[in-house]
């Protein structure tokens, strides 16, 4: 769902991944769902990573096991950029789970 006003995504700004929270702000139909986010990417495409505790983007070195990066050779590590697990207006998708549904069914979910 697509929602292109800024003034209903301000109170996601400043949030963590994992954290929940009411959505009744986007709209009436939206009454009584929490919602938890879950992940995003920024304008560039780089992804969102749970623990880097910034709403910038850092450089990390990633190995196997690490999310945001697949290994091609055995051993191999890598140096790679993602977000950090804040939100802020640089985002493009943001991706959120409902976690309690509310009264009205909407379409598309």
């Amino acid at each position: 769902i697509e929602i292109d006003d800024e003034h209903k995504l301000r109170p996601f700004y400043e949030k963590r991944m994992a954290a929940e929270l009411p959505v009744d702000f986007l709209g009436d139909e939206w009454k009584n769902y929490v919602v938890r986010i879950t992940g995003g990417n920024d304008k560039q495409g780089f992804p969102m990573k749970q623990g880097v505790l910034t709403n910038g983007r850092v450089r990390l070195l990633l190995k196997k096991g690490h999310s945001c990066y697949r290994p091609r050779r055995k051993g191999e590590r890598k140096r790679k950029s993602v977000r950090g697990c804040i939100v802020d207006s640089n985002l493009s998708v943001l991706n959120l789970v409902i976690v309690q549904p509310g009264e009205a069914t909407i379409p598309g979910l």
